[in-house]
């Protein structure tokens, strides 16, 4: 997703306007002559069709969709950390960020691969540090570009979310919801949230990003992605991430119909490690949970041949073979009732929290919020 140049210097006059009441006070804030920021007020206000301020003897009072946009623009302003930066340059360096190359962001932003360097080039210079190094022809970033990029990713995120709300204030479509979606919420937990959100909110787009948590984490915190939704990461320390348990999962041995450990007279009490197994990595809450499960039935976890995360992967891997997994029956539940696929209980109880995991200190849009919600009543149904 190629983010929009935002006029960050315009963002900046109207939020010092907010704070200070006065264009007075608030040009000499932000370093600008009076009819520059005034200037740069009218045009936000053309760009948004409405007015932001109540002009008056007594200042300027800023109206409700003003108050609506000034904190995700003082946010913003804070996450960029620097008056000299333009919305072309935080523009470019994103896209250079997500890419990993000038041709890839050139592709993403439509903009020409010289006017990328360009951007990027003197984005480096006022912010007086380096910001890239080229590696032929990929792109890595240094650690103080990482940090930049973490920080513009967040601006750009509280810039939509303010527009999205003076949108809503004015009755158009409200922006959209960006969701991190690991495999088990795909199954019927997320479908149903979406059915029941678009009914009621039409206009609001929804984008669901599938992926791991590894994968979905940084997207996450660079605010690329609003929310993620999955199996929470137990013990783990995430200072700045937030996860909110929503409902517990049980997962099962899956197997093909046919399976010789169905035939056995106490198929749960059977040896477990003498079959294949197809797991997802290492670390994952779900492989923890089989390698607790087998060695409480003393064995220790055998060597899995097949590392795979894909639910379609897995069960074709499943139809042709003795292999087992443990998996959410929802997650395979038209196989399952079609009966090409069987399920047993696991030896012990194995249960893991599902939930939702957002940036600490995100707060959401008022269409966002709603989605929130939504997410906990569908649980609260289908789920309790």
């Amino acid at each position: 997703m190629s983010e929009p140049a935002y006029n960050i210097r315009h963002y900046a006059a109207f939020a010092a306007t907010v704070r200070h009441g006065s264009v007075t006070r608030a040009a000499r804030a932000v370093n600008l002559t009076q009819p520059a920021l005034t200037q740069a007020i009218a045009r936000l206000e053309a760009e948004l069709g409405c007015a932001l301020f109540e002009r008056g003897s007594g200042g300027m009072a800023p109206t409700e969709p003003a108050r609506l946009l000034a904190p995700r623009a003082e946010a913003a302003i804070a996450q960029i950390g620097s008056p000299r930066v333009t919305g072309t340059q935080v523009r470019a360096f994103l896209a250079l960020a997500r890419q990993g190359s000038y041709a890839g962001a050139a592709e993403a932003t439509g903009l020409s691969a010289a006017s990328l360097h360009r951007a990027v080039a003197d984005l480096a210079v006022a912010l007086g540090t380096r910001l890239v190094d080229r590696r032929g022809r990929r792109v890595l970033l240094t650690p103080q570009g990482e940090r930049r990029a973490r920080g513009f990713g967040l601006a750009m995120a509280e810039l939509r979310s303010g527009l999205a709300e003076v949108a809503a204030w004015q009755g158009k479509a409200a922006g959209r919801i960006v969701v991190g979606a690991m495999p088990l919420s795909r199954a019927r937990w997320l479908p149903e949230t979406i059915l029941r959100f678009h009914s009621a909110h039409p206009g609001v787009g929804i984008v669901v990003v599938e992926g791991s948590h590894a994968e979905l984490a940084g997207p996450l915190r660079d605010g690329e992605i609003d929310l993620m939704l999955g199996a929470l990461r137990e013990g783990a320390v995430l200072e700045d991430l937030r996860q909110e348990p929503v409902f517990e999962d049980s997962p099962q041995l899956v197997m093909r119909a046919g399976h010789p450990l169905l035939a056995e007279a106490d198929p749960v009490g059977a040896r477990l490690a003498d079959y294949p197994w197809v797991l997802p990595a290492r670390g994952t809450p779900l492989r923890q949970y089989w390698e607790r499960m087998m060695r409480e039935g003393g064995a220790e976890p055998p060597e899995v041949g097949i590392e795979c995360g894909s639910v379609l992967t897995v069960r074709q891997l499943l139809l042709g073979s003795d292999a087992l997994t443990l998996l959410s029956p929802a997650q395979l539940a038209v196989e399952l009732q079609a009966g090409v696929l069987a399920s047993l209980p696991t030896p012990a109880p194995v249960r893991r929290r599902i939930g939702i995991t957002t940036r600490e200190g995100w707060q959401p849009t008022g269409p966002q919020a709603a989605f929130l919600e939504l997410l906990r009543e569908v649980a609260a149904e289908e789920f309790a």
